[in-house]
């Protein structure tokens, strides 16, 4: 298991920067639209992968943030199985870098993020996310069934979530 993060980054216009996954050949990812983020380094805590991982997909840093969650993956293979601590942010300093080597870029409105190709379970916490509710322990199983991931449990603060399936 590892940890990750993942941020939303939102601009006065009711936007999130988005990632579609399309540049790396190997990406479990891959044709997704996702925020920024990623792995720990050695040594890190979330807030300063955060921050690493921002500047390093975006060329932003930044200035305000904002804890939402913490998701856990469950999938077939425990290699894969991670903590993801979810965040949101609204302030920044610098220019954006829309040459990202992960993926394309682009500010999408909030309303159509959820019509994009995203992950089922990101759904989930993205409606989380536009209810603005507090922190949340989110919990997403996944079984790949016929080469394809599919979301198979959900479990939100500790109570199993209804999906479509």
């Amino acid at each position: 298991m590892y940890n990750s993060t993942l941020c939303y980054l939102e601009n006065p216009r009711g936007e999130y920067l988005m990632l579609h996954r399309v540049k790396k050949k190997v990406d479990i990812n891959k044709g997704k639209w996702i925020g920024v983020g990623g792995r720990f380094e050695e040594g890190e805590s979330p807030d300063e992968c955060l921050r690493r991982e921002v500047r390093e997909e975006t060329g932003l840093t930044l200035t305000g943030f904002r804890f939402r969650g913490v998701v856990t993956f469950l999938c077939n293979d425990s290699a894969s199985d991670q903590f993801m601590y979810l965040f949101t942010a609204t302030g920044w300093t610098g220019e954006l870098d829309m040459d990202c080597n992960e993926g394309d870029l682009a500010w999408v409105a909030k309303e159509k993020v959820l019509d994009l190709p995203i992950w089922e379970g990101d759904k989930i916490f993205l409606k989380l996310l536009a209810e603005d509710c507090p922190p949340f322990l989110l919990t997403l199983d996944y079984r790949t069934e016929c080469g394809e991931d599919r979301l198979t449990r959900a479990v939100l603060d500790g109570q199993n979530l209804p999906f479509d399936q």
